[in-house]
């Protein structure tokens, strides 16, 4: 008599090969690498938007600076020609007008940083004997303001931004009444990394 033999039923073990684990990987790598790079841009998205909204709100500072001369202050006239100051390059200039004589400068450079919580702006110009000074106001949480004049420009802080401003006065459009002069401020970072212009425009 032939006797059988029975056999256990075969088990598949199911797994992963090595093939698919390496694909997997891939496709994860892929998508961290997407994901990175989305990172990347909007943090430099958002630098440039905080750049461009700072020199939005100095680009309004200075044209209402320009915009509370008179009419006949050497600061806003265009003696010579039909404009005054340069958007390309820091320009000076004598101006004269009637008995008034001054040095005036088309330019300045702002440095503004939030140190502490306060608002911290640093803007250079020129005093009665043409020397170069810095004048830092410092806007506290309080409310309270300070103004301090020196000689020498502030020491920097990680958090400062440095702007340079430069404007021209030009004389009224042909189809502008008489003593309308345009006024151009173009405000722009020296950042290299975050190269941030904004250019303005106003009739006074």
């Amino acid at each position: 008599m032939a006797v059988s033999k029975l056999y256990p039923k075969e088990r598949r073990v199911s797994g992963f090969s090595l093939l698919e684990v390496v694909i997997a990987i891939s496709i994860f790598a892929v998508g961290l690498l997407a994901l990175a790079a989305l990172l990347a841009q909007l943090g430099g998205n958002s630098t440039k938007s905080r750049y461009m909204s700072t020199e939005s709100l100095l680009v309004s500072e200075k044209m209402d600076d320009l915009n509370r001369y008179p009419y006949n202050d050497p600061a806003i006239a265009v003696p010579n020609g039909t404009s005054a100051g340069s958007l390309t390059a820091d320009f000076s200039a004598t101006v004269t007008v009637g008995a008034v004589t001054e040095v005036v400068d088309y330019f300045d450079q702002v440095r503004i940083s939030s140190c502490n919580g306060n608002m911290v702006e640093t803007v250079s110009g020129k005093d009665v004997n043409g020397n170069t000074v810095y004048t830092t106001t410092t806007h506290a949480p309080d409310g309270s303001i300070s103004i301090v004049t020196a000689a020498t420009a502030p020491v920097p802080t990680a958090d400062m931004l440095t702007f340079s401003r430069r404007w021209v006065i030009e004389q009224s459009p042909a189809n502008q009444p008489a003593g309308v002069r345009r006024l151009t401020v173009l405000v722009s970072s020296p950042n290299a990394t975050v190269p941030a212009t904004l250019q303005t425009s106003m009739l006074r």
